[in-house]
């Protein structure tokens, strides 16, 4: 017990805070993100904006460069805890042992295939709690990622400071 709490204790600080002109220019990136999903979703008439995608919206214009951030892990990771979430839905049901089971599998493949992707851990719950079809895998979820993939793609090497994607692979 004493070898456990003692990695509790830490001499480490807390990254530096960024600059505010990095702030604001993340405010305004997750702003044209949403913003670009929900005008799509009004022209097409469906809905598309989801909770997961405004934390993905914190990932990819807030710490671009994180592994988290990257295309690959933000279309993958969406993608394979959708495709988890359904399969969950439709064989074990809506229970809370089928989100969980969800969330733990969408975690252990993600790792396996390099798409790490936190905001699409709560895919599972979504799909589950809501009951979804299997067409919520292209519409919003594989839609609305690619979305603010491009969106990210657009946005951040707008800026001299940032460079996006920080790799593809």
């Amino acid at each position: 017990m004493k070898h456990y709490l003692s990695k509790f204790k830490t001499n480490e600080r807390s990254p530096a805070r960024p600059k505010w002109t990095h702030a604001f220019s993340s405010a305004i990136g997750g702003l044209i993100g949403i913003a670009s999903i929900g005008l799509i979703a009004e022209w097409t008439q469906t809905p598309m904006l989801i909770a997961p995608f405004g934390a993905t919206c914190i990932l990819a214009f807030g710490v671009p460069d994180s592994p988290l951030a990257q295309p690959r892990n933000i279309i993958g990771g969406h993608l394979i805890a959708g495709i988890v979430g359904l399969c969950c839905l439709y064989w074990v049901g809506d229970s809370i042992f089928s989100m969980s089971l969800g969330v733990g599998i969408s975690l252990a493949i993600m790792q396996l295939t390099k798409t790490v992707h936190p905001p699409a851990g709560a895919d599972v719950m979504v799909i589950i709690l809501t009951h979804a079809s299997w067409s919520f895998l292209f519409t919003p979820l594989l839609t609305g990622a690619i979305v603010l993939v491009l969106v990210a793609l657009m946005f951040n090497n707008a800026h001299k400071t940032r460079k996006y994607p920080k790799y593809w692979r």
